[in-house]
């Protein structure tokens, strides 16, 4: 198996950006969910309620955000901008981050037609993993729903794709790595792996909801609840519904590269979930 492709995402629910090579540190791929958007009561707006997030292209250079609309001027956020810290919630997580000023509120509320706020994840920030799920009780993540990383398998892909009319990109599933190489749906057993000089445990199948019926470069829900519906008659674990993809936290620092191999090194001995036949 190896690494296919590999995705950042600057800003939480914005468009994924390729890149050739990850570099992780304690919190996970640098630059992953960095920023996010918040409403009026500072709790965090996703593809969820606004798919058109999906349109949004963002690009870091130099420590400036750069964010493309189009049909709008480009936002650009230099690093520090605002600054003044504010009470924000990520699922049942509340933290303080610094606000990123009236401009970009402006640009992105009139943008989604909705009073909107950017953060960004604080430099000293620590937000710790579920207890429930976290191999190590020190183990953190930034802005991401729950994990440091997202594994998806394009054999999974092929077997959703074989029972739609319309076949989706693998984007659908707003993962980090891509792999190739892996039997449909083996994902969810792995609890250890290791991906180029990189030893990652596997933590929790993703329980997958809304998000990935939206297409990602339009914005648009073009097949309805599709392929949400289909995942979840095709593969499904009681308590989550539908999986598609295994979340990943990191044992240490390093660089991931696409062409990376990938090695399972331990499975779970737990029943998989069903996946119809």
């Amino acid at each position: 198996m190896k690494v296919k492709a590999l995705a950042l995402h600057p800003v939480k629910s914005l468009r994924a950006v390729e890149v050739d090579a990850l570099e992780l540190d304690a919190h996970g791929p640098v630059g992953d969910r960095e920023w996010m958007l918040v409403d009026q009561a500072g709790r965090f707006v996703t593809q969820r309620t606004a798919p058109l997030l999906a349109r949004f292209v963002p690009r870091v250079a130099e420590g400036v955000l750069t964010v493309e609309l189009a049909g709008r001027e480009a936002l650009c956020v230099p690093p520090g901008a605002g600054g003044s810290p504010r009470e924000v919630t990520v699922w049942r997580d509340t933290l303080a981050a610094p606000d990123c000023g009236d401009e970009a509120a402006r640009w992105f509320s009139e943008a989604l037609g909705m009073p909107v706020r950017l953060v960004r994840f604080p430099r000293d920030g620590r937000r710790l993993l579920d207890r429930a799920y976290s191999p190590r009780p020190d183990a953190t993540t930034r802005f991401a729903d729950g994990y440091p990383a997202l594994a998806v398998n394009l054999a999974s892909l092929a077997a959703v794709n074989a029972r739609l009319q319309r076949p989706i990109g693998i984007e659908r599933f707003r993962a980090n790595v891509v792999v190739d190489g892996a039997r449909a749906w083996e994902e969810d057993a792995w609890t250890t792996l290791r991906i180029g000089p990189l030893v990652f445990d596997g933590v929790k199948p993703c329980a997958r909801c809304v998000v990935i019926t939206t297409d990602q470069l339009t914005g648009e829900r073009p097949q309805g609840a599709l392929p949400l519906d289909t995942v979840a008659e095709q593969h499904s674990v009681p308590g989550f519904g539908a999986v598609f993809g295994q979340n990943l936290v990191h044992r240490g620092p390093g660089t991931l590269r696409v062409g990376d191999r990938v090695e399972v090194l331990e499975v779970s001995a737990k029943e998989a979930p069903h996946a119809a036949s």
